[in-house]
Order: C-alpha cells, then sequence, then structure tokens
C-alpha cells in the first residue's frame, strides 16, 4: 500500500497530521505492507522573512485578520498538538521560505529517509525555534536523520532537487489538493487535515480489504 503525504514544514497541522498517522498505523494490521512518501507542499512560496516580526504578526497579515484572532488560533494549535504529545513553542517560531528545505527533502527522499527529516525539520520548527531556512540549522537536521553532512549541505547551498520540489506542487494541484496535510492513499483516497488516528486507520483498512 502507498500513502502519498503531502506537507509543508511550517504547517501545524502537518506535524500533528504525522503523529496521528503514526498512531494509525501502529493500530493497522497491515502497518508493515505500508510504503509512506512525503511529498512537497509550500504553503507560502514567496515567504520573505521580516526581522522582527512575531509567528503572530506573520499569520495576521497573511490572513487579513486581527492579532487577536492570529493569537487565538495559535493557542488552540498548541492545544491540539500537546494533545497528541508534541509541544509547540509558537512564540519562538522563525519565518522561513521552507523551499530549500523540500529540496533537502527530496535529497532524503532518495534515501529513504524523508520521514526522519520530516521529523526533525518539524521539531526544529514548532519547539525548538529555529531558523528552517538556515543552512546550518538544515544540515544538522539532516545529520540527525541519518544523513550526511557534507552532502546535505552541497543539496541546501546548491539548487538541486528544484525541480522535484516543483513535480510534487504541480501534481498536488492535478490532484486537486488545496490545503495540508493532504494523505493520498493507493491513488484512491484522499484524506485532509489532521484527522485522528481511528479515522485514518479505517480509512487505511478499506483500502487494503479493496487491494486484497
Amino acid at each position: 500500500m502507498l500513502v502519498e503525504i503531502w506537507s509543508d514544514i511550517v504547517c501545524p497541522f502537518c506535524y500533528i497530521g504525522k503523529r496521528s498517522f503514526e498512531a494509525a498505523l501502529q493500530s493497522f494490521a497491515g502497518a508493515d505492507s505500508v510504503t509512506v512518501v512525503w511529498k512537497s507542499y509550500l504553503l507560502d512560496p514567496d515567504a520573505t522573512p521580516m526581522p522582527g516580526q512575531s509567528p503572530v504578526e506573520y499569520l495576521a497579515k497573511r490572513k487579513g485578520q486581527s492579532i487577536a484572532w492570529a493569537q487565538t488560533a495559535h493557542d488552540h494549535v498548541t492545544a491540539m498538538a500537546a494533545g497528541v504529545g508534541l509541544v509547540y513553542n509558537l512564540d519562538k517560531a522563525v519565518i522561513a521560505n521552507t523551499r530549500t528545505a523540500h529540496r533537502l527533502l527530496q535529497s532524503a527522499k532518495k534515501q529513504g529517509r524523508d520521514g526522519l527529516l520530516e521529523e526533525e525539520l518539524f521539531a526544529a520548527y514548532f519547539t525548538h525555534g529555529r531558523d528552517i531556512a538556515n543552512a546550518d540549522t538544515l544540515v544538522a537536521c539532516a545529520e540527525a536523520a541519518g544523513m550526511d553532512g557534507v552532502q546535505a549541505r552541497t543539496v541546501v547551498e546548491g539548487d538541486a532537487y528544484a525541480d522535484a520540489v516543483q513535480a510534487d506542487i504541480d501534481e498536488a494541484q492535478a490532484l486537486g489538493i488545496r490545503g495540508v496535510p493532504c494523505f493520498v492513499i493507493n491513488r484512491t483516497y484522499a484524506v485532509s487535515g489532521a484527522q485522528p488516528p481511528d479515522v485514518l486507520r479505517q480509512i487505511l483498512e478499506r483500502a487494503a480489504a479493496e487491494a486484497a
């Protein structure tokens, strides 16, 4: 069974969705037959960091809402994250363009380490408040995921895998994906959002039954 997951590293629901999917797999009898592939998606392709801009201010401006609305949204997603065992420190998050990180993820995919790198990048951004557009941060995440640091830096400081990132984005558009996380199972079922583990497990079971 193939499960493709479109996500962006700065999407708070994507990290929560990752945890929910992992929980779903733990209770899915056919977990050993599941191959997971992470796919690139950029929520804000033109994101440009502004010195001193807080994540709350960034969200309010991007959504055209008030600071109070953005703070409430952050509080809500932080509580959701805590519900699946994640610690979000969104007040420390560093606004970043994720395109380079996605190029590195494409490199990790070639090594079967995309899931490991996704975890490191999510934690770096949401928990530790690190700049995931910074070359040193990205290389450190790659090394923590078991990748070669020298090779990772070559990817980060060049333009390799840019076409692969764009191909994932184009594919998402062709499939009608308009938000992330989006879980696509065997190109037959698609589930969007940070769904509870039970919902994801039921979809996996349905896909497995149809493929049998």
